[in-house]
Formats: structure tokens, C-alpha cells, sequence
């Protein structure tokens, strides 16, 4: 194919978008409300695996004391703690220090809640050394007496990866309906170009032109219709990503320091929706319009 017979295709597949913008515009609502369900789920899903993967490499519970035990008691404890198997570390965490994290969220409050005012109570941080013996450690370390309570992280990653399994059977449901009904609209955005150009496409076929001569200005029109829903999509994404991120943090600390940072990932996003969308148009005007050229002569006109 010559180099003017292609950028008079590629024009020919542009120019159909505006005179369809009804039809075209209605394509890339749909289009882009799809990509963006598809992209929320898997930046969720990515992030819930970041944060998993964070729990699992930190290797850290918080043991709770008594609340009435006297320092003195809470160091002995700490002996304790350290003598039992998979301990590696068993740090002492005093009320005084953890009260400190909670001091911007207190605001006036904190001043009045130091010394035997304070309501937490002192606590040791743990790090184990082998996750496999997780569950009998912390089974070994609530059994001491003066033992409070334990983080259980397990369950936190056991919560996290029933979200993440809920998220992707939803939007694998959810973006396989779209993806159907935006293959729908595409096609017909495709079929209204082929009939308002009917005579035109009757003649092309009449002097010689091939099908694939013809085919080429419809599928480039979906095709553009696809890229411009899926710029529309990641730019969407990537303006919401920071803010949604950030107030997640602030609401979890845990999330604010495992999220996946946006300029690792931006990049990736563009690219992925550009391409899924130029990959969805092209199968929605290659399905129409090949359909569409089986016909001959008077069919295509309609006579």
C-alpha cells in the first residue's frame, strides 16, 4: 500500500468520527466508564497485594500489656517474651511513646491525656523470625501472663484477600458486561458510517477496490474511538489516584506506607488503557465491518 493511499485512509477514519459524533461520542462514554471499573479493580487488587506482601515481610505483632503493670513487671515480662521460639526481637514500647503517635489527631486533647492520664497502656513490639509458626507464637505469647492482647496481623492479610477476591469476581462481571455493550455501540457507530457511505463503498467495490481497502478507514475509526476512551480513562485515574491514596493513608497508616506510588505506575496506566481501548475498537469495527462487506453491489445500496 502506498503512503498516500494510507494517509488517505487514516484521514478517511478520523474524518468518520465527527460525522458519527453522536454515535462516537455515546461509544467512548461507555468505553471510558468500562476502563475505569477495569482500572479502579486493578489498582485495588495491586494495592491490597502491596499491602499483604508488607504485612508478610514485616514480621511484626504488638504485644499489649496489662494496663496496671508497673514498668519494672513489664520489663520482666519482656524476658519472658524473648525466650519463646520464632522471637527474634521483642522491643519495650512505652505508653509515653505510643501516646506521641495519636498527638496530631488529639490536637488540644493530647496535653490533658499525659501521665497516669493516658488511656493506652505499655507494650512490647515483636518481630518473629519464621512467618510458617506465626498462629503458635502468638498462641505462646497471649498465653504469658500479663499479656493484654496481640495484634493479629494474619487476620488483617486474611481480610485483605477476601476484598481482593471480592473486588476481582465484581469487576470481572461488571467489565464483561460493558466490554458487551461497547463492542455494541462501536459496532453500530461503525455500521451508521457504512450506510451513510453506502453508494460510495458500492462503487470502491464495483472498480476493483479490495475488502481490505475498504475495510481499513472503519476499523482506524474505532480504533481512534477506543484511544480517545482510554486517554480519557487514565488521565481520570491518574488525577484521582494521589488524593484517594492519601486520604486512605490518613485514615490507615498501614496504607499510607505500603500504596504503590503513582510515579511508578502512571506510565503503565496510560499505556495499558491507551492500548486496551485501541484493542477493544479495533475488534468491535473489524467484527462490523466484515460482516457488512460479504454483501454485493444492490445489497450493500439496499436495493
Amino acid at each position: 500500500m502506498k503512503f498516500n493511499s494510507s494517509s488517505y485512509l487514516v484521514k478517511e477514519g478520523i474524518k468518520n468520527i465527527w460525522i458519527n459524533r453522536m454515535m462516537s461520542l455515546a461509544s467512548i462514554i461507555v468505553l471510558v466508564s468500562c476502563l475505569i471499573i477495569t482500572g479502579a479493580a486493578i489498582l485495588v487488587s495491586v494495592n491490597v497485594n502491596s499491602l499483604i506482601a508488607s504485612i508478610g515481610e514485616d514480621n511484626q505483632i504488638n504485644v499489649f500489656l496489662d494496663y496496671e503493670m508497673s514498668d519494672i513487671d513489664a520489663i520482666k515480662l519482656g524476658a519472658v517474651i524473648k525466650k519463646i521460639d520464632n522471637v527474634e526481637e521483642c522491643n519495650y514500647y512505652p505508653k509515653d511513646e505510643a501516646i506521641k503517635e495519636y498527638k496530631d489527631r488529639l490536637g488540644n486533647l493530647y496535653d490533658s491525656l499525659q501521665g497516669d492520664k493516658n488511656p493506652l497502656g505499655n507494650a512490647y513490639k515483636v518481630r518473629l523470625k519464621d512467618l510458617s509458626d506465626y498462629k503458635e507464637t502468638i498462641t505462646k505469647i497471649e498465653a504469658v501472663e500479663g499479656v493484654s492482647s496481640v495484634s493479629d496481623r494474619g487476620d488483617i492479610a486474611r481480610t485483605l484477600t477476601k476484598l481482593n477476591y471480592f473486588v476481582s469476581i465484581v469487576g470481572f462481571w461488571v467489565v464483561l458486561i460493558l466490554g458487551i455493550v461497547t463492542l455494541f455501540i462501536i459496532s453500530n457507530t461503525i455500521k451508521m458510517t457504512m450506510y451513510s457511505r453506502r453508494f460510495e463503498i458500492s462503487i470502491m467495490k464495483s472498480v476493483g477496490a479490495t475488502n481490505t481497502f475498504i475495510r481499513i478507514p472503519f476499523i482506524i475509526e474505532a480504533m481512534a474511538i477506543g484511544f480517545i476512551a482510554g486517554a480519557i480513562s487514565s488521565i481520570v485515574l491518574i488525577s484521582v489516584y494521589n488524593p484517594i491514596k492519601d486520604t486512605a493513608g490518613q485514615m490507615i497508616t498501614l496504607i499510607g506506607t505500603s500504596a504503590i506510588p503513582l510515579s511508578s505506575i502512571w506510565l503503565n496506566i496510560a499505556a495499558g488503557f491507551c492500548g486496551a481501548g485501541i484493542l477493544i475498537g479495533a475488534l468491535g469495527g473489524y467484527i462490523s465491518i466484515t460482516k457488512y462487506l460479504r454483501k454485493e453491489g444492490g445489497d450493500i445500496i439496499g436495493w
